[in-house]
């Protein structure tokens, strides 16, 4: 068969091949000068084959190097993206072992980088890490070993960025409370409740008295105010059960029963 005509596609870079008169296929500016497409040459099947595979694969490499450009990617996104475009599962496979070949692409180093970034800015405990990245179609072997290589410490700096808006709290509710919230708020965000300790603790959140009377104080205020409308029996019993559901001892909420944080009888200017 005889090359009649090479004509271009409105598409930047893409030909129209013309086989004997008749369009036959469409090649990629690379695939054109790879072969040297021009008018005149003659091609037999096995040659038409073979170029239709080097476009298909050029095509494939293009599009995954441009998604790659824009930000590292797993191999299971590059191929997510190919099969978006229609590429081939052949000529995807074979654009993403050229990739790796290259040094592109590569889930370890994805799985590095990943959490590097957390560790810098992030808020993500090592179990939420782990269930993004498999998200992300990386096997969770590779993930675990990368994981298990992060010290301690670099997650209780992770921690601390994730409940540092809490320490707010101290004086306002009782110190329990506080650490019940940031240890579920530590759960959610996928740490361990080994961790989860470690870095309640690296806040010195210790037990200050005068900060927990102040909590308790304002904490039972708050409780009065609630139920102040029933008889003086009903009202200490919702006081008290109020108090203990906020995280104060039996001898904290009877020391304020008792009058001892503030004069009850100031409880009504409230």
């Amino acid at each position: 068969m005889l090359i009649t005509k090479v004509s271009a596609q409105r598409r930047p870079g893409r030909y129209n091949i013309f086989l004997d008169g008749k369009y036959a296929f469409s090649a990629s500016e690379k695939t054109v000068a790879e072969f040297v497409l021009l008018k005149g040459k003659e091609l037999d099947d096995a040659q038409i084959e073979k170029i239709r595979q080097f476009d298909a694969d050029a095509k494939a490499s293009d599009l995954a190097a441009h998604f790659l450009s824009y930000e590292p990617r797993t191999v299971f996104e590059v191929l997510q993206y190919l099969k978006k475009h229609d590429i081939s599962d052949e000529a995807a496979n074979s654009a993403v072992s050229q990739l790796n070949e290259l040094g592109y692409l590569d889930d370890q180093q994805y799985v590095k980088l990943f959490i590097k970034n957390d560790l810098r800015v992030g808020s993500d405990g090592p179990k939420s890490l782990l269930r993004k990245l498999t998200q992300k179609g990386v096997d969770p072997e590779i993930s675990q070993v990368e994981l298990d290589e992060v010290d301690d410490e670099d997650w209780i700096e992770v921690g601390q960025r994730v409940i540092k808006s809490m320490v707010h709290q101290v004086g306002k509710i009782a110190q329990r409370e506080i650490e019940r919230k940031m240890r579920s708020k530590l759960l959610t965000h996928g740490f361990d409740s080994g961790i989860s300790s470690e870095v309640i603790s690296s806040l010195d959140l210790a037990n200050d008295e005068d900060m927990q009377m102040e909590a308790l104080k304002k904490q039972g205020i708050k409780a009065y105010k609630r139920f102040r409308r029933f008889d003086d029996a009903e009202r200490k019993f919702k006081i008290k059960k109020y108090l203990f559901s906020h995280g104060f001892s039996s001898g904290e909420i009877d020391a304020f029963l008792n009058g001892e944080v503030i004069d009850l009888d100031e409880l009504a200017e409230y």
